[in-house]
């Protein structure tokens, strides 16, 4: 059987062109974590470290004896993170964003044939294996998008805002409103390895029909 590829097989929900675009995005399963703070900070590397290491022993777990039901190869997929800003931050927002104030969930997409009782199982045996106390704040969820708007941004993370006024924009030229003020992110590029101006990150927010 053919590796499953996100970037080939689902080319539509992780490589979106840089211009706006409504999709609409089914249940997908994922291993997730919150957190809050700078993104620039040591910390947030553990919180992502933590993710790729359940990730990769999802995928490898064949090679250790234990090969859940209706596994197929994959390439594990993409980092995402859904965005905001903590309630103080919030109510005296002025449009300046402070970095500190962000509060995130970050998560990495899981293939369909992973379980609840099969990630708990895998999260149960890296804990072990690699213990660290972020462990105990993973959760494995079921989560539906729904109706989104979406682009790729190219560059870095702080010009991000020019891309939301284009995506905000088209909503309000196809009739949508953004759901709420929160977003999403899908990291194409190693920001560890890549420069700021050449990153592809998609952009993505939930709107609804006015």
């Amino acid at each position: 059987m053919m590796k499953h590829e996100w970037k080939k097989n689902e080319k539509q929900f992780y490589l979106p062109k840089n211009k706006p675009e409504l999709i609409s995005i089914p249940k997908f399963k994922f291993f997730t974590i919150e957190g809050s703070g700078n993104p620039n900070d040591d910390f947030f590397a553990e919180y992502i470290g933590v993710l790729y290491s359940l990730s990769y022993g999802i995928k490898m777990s064949p090679r250790k004896g234990i090969e859940p039901k209706g596994y197929f190869d994959y390439t594990v997929y993409p980092l995402e993170g859904v965005w905001d800003l903590n309630d103080e931050a919030r109510k005296s927002f002025d449009g300046t964003i402070n970095k500190n104030d962000f509060v995130f969930k970050l998560m990495i997409r899981q293939p369909d044939f992973v379980d609840k009782d099969f990630a708990l199982q895998i999260l149960e045996q890296t804990k072990k294996k690699k213990p660290h106390i972020l462990f105990e704040q993973v959760r494995f969820e079921e989560i539906i998008e729904g109706d989104c708007i979406q682009m790729l941004h190219l560059g870095s993370y702080d010009n991000e805002p020019v891309s939301f006024k284009l995506m905000e924009s088209f909503a309000e030229q196809e009739n949508y409103s953004r759901k709420s003020k929160t977003h999403r992110e899908i990291y194409l590029s190693d920001a560890r390895k890549v420069s700021a101006d050449k990153l592809k990150t998609v952009l993505r927010f939930s709107v609804e029909k006015k």
